[in-house]
């Protein structure tokens, strides 16, 4: 994001659609608290870099606490990317995360086989 554009103007164009926006990679890169205050999105995902080393006992766990009280404190939901195990995930609901998504849920697929994976879950 460059400070000319007009993200938070775009957002509100999609969010009037009915569509749930979400700060993706929080955390790291350029992601930024104040875009909490300036953006009106309804999401942070805690980016994988920090689900992949998940202990009990790592400053990552402490990151991941931290993002996921500080979205609670702003009414946002929280999604954990990169999850690949059932402890991370089992650590990950521990700290209050409201979903995951990663390997452990599904393997990267062409569309063509998204159907038949849905269809194979419903059953």
């Amino acid at each position: 994001m460059r400070p000319d554009d007009d993200i938070a103007g775009q957002i509100a164009q999609i969010k009037r659609r009915g569509i749930a926006v979400a700060i993706d990679d929080f955390g790291t890169g350029f992601s930024s608290l104040s875009y909490l205050e300036e953006l009106d999105v309804d999401r942070l995902k805690i980016d994988k870099a920090f689900v992949g080393k998940l202990t009990t006992q790592t400053i990552d766990s402490s990151i991941a606490a931290t993002v996921t009280q500080l979205a609670r404190n702003m009414k946002l939901d929280v999604i954990a990317e990169g999850v690949e195990t059932e402890a991370q995930m089992e650590l990950l609901k521990g700290l209050g995360v409201d979903e995951g998504q990663g390997w452990l849920f599904a393997r990267a697929m062409a569309a063509a086989d998204l159907k038949d994976w849905l269809r194979a879950r419903d059953e």
